[in-house]
C-alpha cells in the first residue's frame, strides 16, 4: 500500500526527457502485461496502442503534435485508440467462458446479444464515448505502469487527429484518445507541481 501511494505522488508529466534512452519491445511488454488488466465495459478491452519507436516516423509524429519538443526527445509515443466497434469482437471474448463451462450456451448468446444490442442501439455517439472512457482508464493505468517500471510519461491531446490519422494510417474504427511520451525525465526542466484542489472542493458526500 505504501508503494502505490508513494507511486501515486511521484508520478508526474513530464514536460522534457533525456535524449539517447532507448527503450526495448521487452520493456514495453512488461508496461502492457500489467496495462492488460486494465477495467472495460462488459470486458470488450476497447483500447489499442500503436508504440512509434522509429525515429523518421516520430518525427512526423512530432509534427502532427504542432512541433512539441518532448515528443522528439522521448524514448517511443504511445498513441491510445478506443475501438468504437469493439463490440462486435464480444463473442470471441466470451467464447473462453463458454469452454471453461462458466457459460452456459444460454448465458453466452445472451451475453453477446446484450452487448450487441446495447452499442448498435445506442447510436455512434455512444460507441465513440465508450471508445474514450475506457481507453482512458487503461491509458492511467499504463501511466502508473510505466512510472513502476522506472519510466516517465507525459499523457497529450495536443495533436492534429487528422495528420495523426494520415501519417500512421489510422482506420476509422479507431478514435486517437490520447498521445503518451514516454522515457527519462530531464529532471532540470521539471516545473513545481501545479495546484491541486483540497478534498473539499471536489468531493460531495450525499
Amino acid at each position: 500500500m505504501e508503494h502505490f501511494e508513494k507511486l501515486v505522488n511521484e508520478r508526474r508529466s513530464a514536460s522534457n526527457f533525456l535524449d539517447n534512452h532507448p527503450i526495448t519491445k521487452e520493456e514495453l511488454d512488461g508496461i502492457f502485461q500489467l496495462v492488460k488488466m486494465a477495467p472495460s465495459a462488459s470486458n470488450l478491452q476497447h483500447t489499442n496502442y500503436l508504440v512509434v519507436l522509429d525515429q523518421e516516423l516520430k518525427q512526423k509524429v512530432k509534427q502532427a503534435a504542432m512541433g512539441q519538443h518532448k515528443v522528439g526527445t522521448a524514448s517511443a509515443v504511445i498513441i491510445v485508440l478506443g475501438d468504437k466497434l469493439a463490440y462486435k469482437d464480444a463473442g470471441r471474448i466470451y467464447e473462453g467462458l463458454l469452454s471453461l463451462g462458466i457459460y452456459t450456451q444460454q448465458e453466452y448468446d445472451h451475453a453477446v446479444r446484450l452487448v450487441t444490442t446495447t452499442y448498435e442501439g445506442s447510436g455512434e455517439h455512444y460507441q465513440r464515448d465508450e471508445a474514450i472512457r475506457n481507453a482512458s482508464l487503461s491509458a492511467m493505468l499504463f501511466l502508473l505502469a510505466a512510472k513502476s517500471k522506472g519510466w516517465d510519461t507525459c499523457p497529450m491531446i495536443g495533436f492534429n487527429p487528422i495528420a495523426l490519422r494520415e501519417v500512421l494510417s489510422i482506420e476509422e474504427q479507431y478514435e486517437p484518445v490520447l498521445m503518451i511520451t514516454i522515457g527519462k525525465e530531464k529532471l532540470s526542466s521539471r516545473k513545481p507541481r501545479g495546484y491541486r484542489k483540497p478534498i473539499s472542493e471536489f468531493v460531495t458526500y450525499l
